[in-house]
């Protein structure tokens, strides 16, 4: 069996090259603050991977994605073993788009620190009187630049995606910036809506877009899992505060409540963590995983 090497590590997922297609394997790696955590949050891949199928197949009404298969069997018989069972998607190559597409439904993180020091978020003007975790009217599409590992991804204004798009897409820019922006509310709603039907709110997420060889516009990456998204339970849910949530949050609390903690984490808090990774994935698609 030939052994094959990943052409693009992440923090958390490996791409290897499969002639006319990628291989993009979830790992069962954590990151926190943009730093790989020394613990493996076993069945975390999986989750990923399983509830990126799941929304791509709610969602190609809207758009096609990159999905082709995330059953092994259908891969190089390198994939064929046990750790790569489940946590492995096989998918179309794309020429991506250099934009991640922010879409926020609900005032909180990042969002609300910058609410409260000017009454915007990346230069939107929200209503006045907003409280931490409140609804916004309407969902607001924030995109940022991708960084390469290491940096932070950098917030840019809708009309600064035009100007970064043509930079690499020339005469293109205002086009593909527009579909970004609209795709990625109308996927948002349509995810959102269906969420809170199963009691959970989407706080915010982010999608990526690539180009196919046709140049249309297609998902790429993964989509809505608790590494993309800030996921809330709808029940006990209260603006004024901060929400519980169904990620890597009590793994972020851990680390800032112990600083000298060598990016380690307990057992009990990587057993917690994936409780909730397990919790929100059956919440959302009334299975167990690997049903």
């Amino acid at each position: 069996m030939q052994e094959l090497k990943p052409i693009k590590e992440g923090k958390v997922r490996e791409i290897y090259d499969n002639g006319d297609s990628l291989i993009m394997v979830a790992t069962d790696r954590i990151s926190c603050f943009d730093v790989i955590l020394k613990n493996q949050v076993t069945k975390k891949g999986a989750v990923l991977t399983q509830m990126s199928k799941f929304w791509f197949d709610f969602t190609k009404d809207i758009l096609p994605n990159h999905m082709i298969s995330v059953d092994v069997k259908d891969m190089p018989e390198f994939f064929q073993q046990e750790k790569f069972d489940g946590n492995s998607m096989m998918c179309r190559k794309l020429n991506m788009l250099p934009i991640e597409c922010i879409v926020r439904g609900y005032i909180t993180g990042s969002g609300w620190a910058s609410y409260q020091e000017t009454g915007k978020v990346c230069g939107i003007q929200l209503p006045e009187g907003l409280k931490e975790s409140d609804k916004l009217p309407e969902p607001i599409y924030t995109p940022s630049t991708k960084a390469e590992i290491g940096d932070h991804d950098e917030n840019i204004s809708y009309e600064q995606s035009i100007a970064h798009l043509e930079k690499y897409f020339p005469g293109r820019g205002e086009e593909l910036a527009s579909k970004l922006r609209d795709n990625t509310i109308a996927l948002y709603k349509k995810c959102a809506e269906y969420a809170l039907s199963k009691g959970i709110i989407i706080a915010d997420t982010k999608f990526e877009f690539g180009l196919d060889e046709e140049g249309n516009m297609v998902i790429g990456d993964e989509m809505l899992t608790p590494d993309s998204s800030r996921f809330w339970p709808a029940d006990g849910y209260e603006a004024g505060h901060g929400q519980p949530s169904f990620d890597k949050q009590f793994a972020r609390d851990w680390l800032k409540a112990n600083p000298d903690n060598d990016w380690t984490l307990p057992q009990e808090i990587v057993d917690k963590t994936i409780q909730k990774y397990l919790q929100g994935y059956e919440m959302l698609t009334g299975k167990k995983l690997g049903e």
